[in-house]
């Protein structure tokens, strides 16, 4: 390589690939390479490129890194010089020829299909007319040997004239045949160069190729004395239109284990549309959010004003209801199906904690917006199995599986293919789960049950007292149809009930009308009954409680 110092007008564009990427959650920390050679010491304008036009301008950050310097850490025993400036020059070109670009694009006009299936064929006319010339060459080569030969034997008296004419025979038909093919594809050459040249004018005059933006790096750099082969120059800088997002692919095993075991796959969804391709980068996924923390939030300001209740407002106490959602789900939770997934894709959710995973090999990532999938890991853990129904949420019984999380690693949230039986079953979503805690995922439901739900309400106020109460019935119907043959299966159902944060709105159980008896009742107000059930069994529950309130409190409607 050579350099061109900084009173040269245009140094020669050199490549500067990528090497190395850090995808974020919504961009890449790319970094690329380029060796410098043996340059002079003093001042160098080097000229590096083509890169993607998205290169943030004030991430742009540079170093030269010394032979024995290592590019991650910074380490090294000697200077390599100092970058005085880094720059990003864009501008606006034609768009290079279907040739360059690997071909025309499904827009493409009739003209310009035509130009590249006469450049392809030019290309390997071209090809044909260097192997037929070569091997004339070889030819002459060897009839030039065998008359050499004839002279020299005819010297030394050692006349062989039958051998000598057979053999200059069969070289002169192949020398030939072959001098005939060759001016074929001479002709063959020059008649596609000018119908390439007519179809290239015809294209010219009926379309203009749109302007397309590109750009390169320029960088000025000092070397010292004494800097050898091997020193490199170091780039980074941020770009947009790359990310990742986490995901994962459970398959369940039950038969011929004496405990299900769940085989959960870590891999990641790489997306990458910066205008050019990744070839054998080094490529770590990351969870931080650099941009996060550069600009405080919006405080808006919060007035709080006093007044004095009315004489009404003093009797009568506004009682509402609301959703609140359990936030840890653990084995005495709620085992529905987990919602599906949302269409907009979700960001990457760490715990609060900034986290790096390495992909081992190197990747090759083309910039075609596509998602491509790398394999991170995987692991085996025995697994627990329920087949639970919460009718409230869903009139079905799902197959859900708990398993602890053993990696050592947190298991980031994300979507996750279920495999059992060896086929696919469905998508659920995994929820952030921490080393060591359990895992909850709903594999689908059973085609074998059918739940049957039914709410019924009651409203009674007390005359002399005003108390006011109001009941709900709540009864389900679990049927299962199944073969004769079957064997009784287990299945817990969940229902819940309102859990009071008021002393002045009770919430009673009646368990005298509640049937059959609930296995447990916990703080959140989740009712849970294990039930087995036969083949064509049904059973029916029935969960009463009433909301009791005293004398000026409005419960809602």
């Amino acid at each position: 390589m050579s350099g061109r110092t900084h009173h040269e007008d245009r140094p020669t564009l050199l490549p500067l690939p990528v090497t190395a990427a850090t995808l974020l959650e919504d961009r890449a920390e790319l970094t690329r390479t380029r060796e410098l050679g043996v340059l002079p010491a003093g001042v160098h304008r080097l000229r590096l490129g083509p890169v993607t036009p998205l290169v943030v301008d004030h991430s742009l950050r540079g170093e030269l890194t010394a032979p024995d310097t290592d590019t991650d850490t910074g380490a090294g025993s000697g200077s390599a010089g100092r970058v005085l400036d880094l720059r990003v020059v864009r501008r606006w070109t034609p768009q290079p020829p279907a040739a360059v670009t690997g071909g025309p694009g499904a827009d493409a006009s009739a003209i310009e299909r035509q130009v590249h299936e006469l450049s392809e064929q030019l290309r390997r006319a071209e090809l044909e007319v260097a192997r037929l010339t070569s091997r004339v060459a070889v030819l002459d080569q060897l009839l030039a040997d065998l008359q050499r030969a004839i002279t020299e034997g005819t010297g030394a008296g050692e006349a062989q004239p039958q051998a000598w004419a057979e053999e200059l025979d069969r070289a002169e038909v192949a020398h030939e045949e072959h001098a005939e093919a060759l001016r074929d594809a001479r002709h063959r050459r020059r008649r596609l160069q000018e119908q390439l040249i007519a179809a290239q004018q015809a294209w010219e005059e009926a379309e203009e190729r749109p302007m397309v933006l590109s750009a390169h790096i320029e960088a000025s750099i000092e070397l010292p004395d004494g800097v050898g082969e091997g020193a490199e120059l170091v780039v980074r800088h941020l770009t947009p239109c790359a990310l990742w997002r986490p995901a994962y692919r459970a398959t369940l095993t039950e038969e011929g284990e004496p405990q299900p075991q769940l085989l959960l796959e870590r891999d990641a969804f790489v997306w990458q549309r910066t205008g050019e391709p990744w070839q054998d980068v080094r490529v770590t996924l990351s969870t931080a959010r650099p941009t996060r923390a550069a600009e405080p939030p919006y405080l808006a300001p919060d007035v709080i004003t006093l007044r004095e209740r009315s004489s009404e407002e003093r009797r009568a106490v506004e009682v509402d209801l609301r959703e609140v959602e359990i936030p840890d789900v653990g084995p005495e939770g709620a085992g529905a199906e987990p919602a599906a997934l949302s269409p907009v894709l979700p960001g990457v959710d760490d715990g609060g904690e900034a986290r790096s995973l390495v992909v081992s090999r190197p990747l090759s990532v083309p910039s075609d917006g596509r998602a491509h999938r790398v394999a991170l890991g995987s692991a085996t853990a025995p697994a627990s199995v329920e087949l639970s129904c919460a009718p409230e949420l869903a009139p079905v019984v799902v197959r859900t599986t708990r398993f602890r999380n053993g990696s050592g690693e947190p298991l980031l949230s994300g979507p996750v293919d279920l495999v059992r039986g060896g086929g696919f079953v469905g998508r659920s979503e995994l929820r952030f789960t921490a080393p060591g805690a359990t895992a909850e995922l709903g594999f689908g439901s059973e085609d074998t049950f059918r739940a049957v739900r039914t709410v019924t309400e009651s409203r009674e106020t007390g005359a002399l007292t005003g108390r006011s109460v109001r009941g709900r019935e709540v009864g389900v119907t679990l049927s299962r149809f199944a073969p004769p043959d079957a064997v009784p299966v287990r299945v817990v159902v969940r229902e819940r009930i309102p859990v009071s944060e008021l002393s002045a709105v009770e919430v009673r159980l009646d368990k005298d009308r509640t049937a059959p008896p609930p296995d447990a009742v916990d703080a959140d107000g989740i009712v849970r009954w294990e039930l087995t059930l036969a083949p064509d069994e049904r059973r029916t529950l029935l969960l009463r409680y009433d909301l009791v309130a005293g004398r000026g409190v409005n419960l809602p409607d």
